[in-house]
């Protein structure tokens, strides 16, 4: 796993840890055995938890240089350094629960990411701290759910960033294998999703899309996250069809 650190040794310290840990790439694997081997979902492993962790500090970043504060700076009075830790571990650890079932995952992450808080954040932080984090992360993780209500700007971040994971790459599994439900159909009309500085908000998010039906993945997915996350002030979308033409997704539909 890598993100970049951007000076923040705390965060370079924690992808160490993780990288070394074995067991923890283990149940990213059985995470996409449940989702893709068994049930033919998208990718929820540690290609997805890679991409969202990125996907959620970048966002943290841009946020904060917009002026945006985050929680545990405005709560607790620790540094940005430590918000980055916190975006980046639920990342990474929100879908730990697929390796149990898909139905209630995201309480099922809680207590495998438990677990793993109580042995790296000591590693990290001194007793307090790290006790601090760890509800942070684990309110991060359980406020991804459908119907989740963030209360901190960390935890609407990683669920945004969830929600981002949308391009065509993670639909292709399910896809190949015949799958042409509006949810496969729309992931594979999104090329590519971008952040950067927003013009009148923090963050703009720029989506590309290569047919119209990736209109479902924004108006219908993406819009249930962004509402009640905490963040509807501070984003601003972007959606553009690339080319003249628009790319054909299949051939034939039949029930």
């Amino acid at each position: 796993m890598r993100v970049p650190d951007r000076h923040n040794p705390t965060l370079h310290h924690a992808m160490e840890w993780v990288n070394a840990k074995d067991e923890l790439y283990a149940m990213w694997v059985a995470s996409n055995v449940t989702a893709i081997e068994r049930l033919g979902m998208s990718d929820h492993g540690p290609v997805h938890v890679k991409i969202v962790m990125n996907l959620a500090v970048r966002l943290l970043r841009l946020l904060m240089d917009g002026g945006v504060e985050p929680s545990v700076t405005k709560n607790y009075g620790l540094r940005s350094a430590d918000a980055e830790v916190v975006v980046a571990f639920a990342a990474l650890l929100h879908d730990l629960g697929m390796s149990i079932h898909r139905a209630d995952h995201e309480s099922y992450s809680l207590f495998l990411a438990e677990g793993v808080l109580k042995e790296v954040l000591p590693t990290l932080y001194d007793p307090r701290t790290a006790a601090i984090l760890r509800s942070e992360v684990l309110h991060a993780i359980i406020g991804h759910r459908s119907g989740g209500a963030p209360l901190t700007l960390e935890a609407g971040v990683v669920r945004i960033a969830d929600a981002l994971d949308m391009a065509k790459g993670r639909s292709r599994i399910p896809f190949e294998a015949g799958s042409t439900s509006i949810h496969s159909l729309s992931a594979q009309a999104v090329e590519q999703v971008q952040l950067a500085p927003g013009v009148d908000k923090p963050v703009r998010i720029t989506i590309e899309l290569a047919n119209s039906a990736g209109i479902f993945q924004l108006d219908e997915l993406f819009r249930k996250k962004l509402k009640g996350s905490g963040l509807e002030p501070y984003v601003e979308l972007e959606a553009f069809l690339e080319g003249e033409t628009e790319r054909r997704l299949f051939r034939e539909f039949q029930l």
